[in-house]
């Protein structure tokens, strides 16, 4: 009998280590608020850089995964000369959805 109640704690604690370790990279993608273009690009504390570009208005993209880290926002909108920018933490098991703001003075949200 303690050798089946041994055998059930055992396989219980090596479900619940892989359960723990099995966490997954952050996830972002982009939903541009405005009537014009954007051209997004997001910069993780690793030093990649990926670039989202011609996001239309009213679109959202497909997440993408990240490193977590901290992580640089930065959007071109067509017909704007500001480029507005948002920096943040960006955790495992998270995700995101960084928002190119309608607005007199473009910004960015981070949901």
């Amino acid at each position: 009998m303690k050798r089946i109640h041994l055998f059930h704690a055992i396989v219980a604690g090596l479900l619940l280590s892989l359960i723990a370790c099995s966490s997954e990279d952050p996830k972002f993608r982009i939903y541009n608020e405005r009537a014009d273009k954007a051209n997004v690009q997001i910069q993780t504390s690793g030093g990649n850089t990926i670039n989202i570009n011609d996001v239309a208005a009213g679109q959202t993209t497909a997440y993408q995964s990240v490193a977590q880290g901290t992580v640089v926002v930065t959007a071109v909108i067509q017909n704007v000369s500001a480029s507005p920018t948002a920096k943040f933490f960006c955790g495992k098991d998270e995700q995101y959805t960084i928002v190119v703001q309608a607005g007199t003075v473009p910004s960015l949200r981070v949901d």
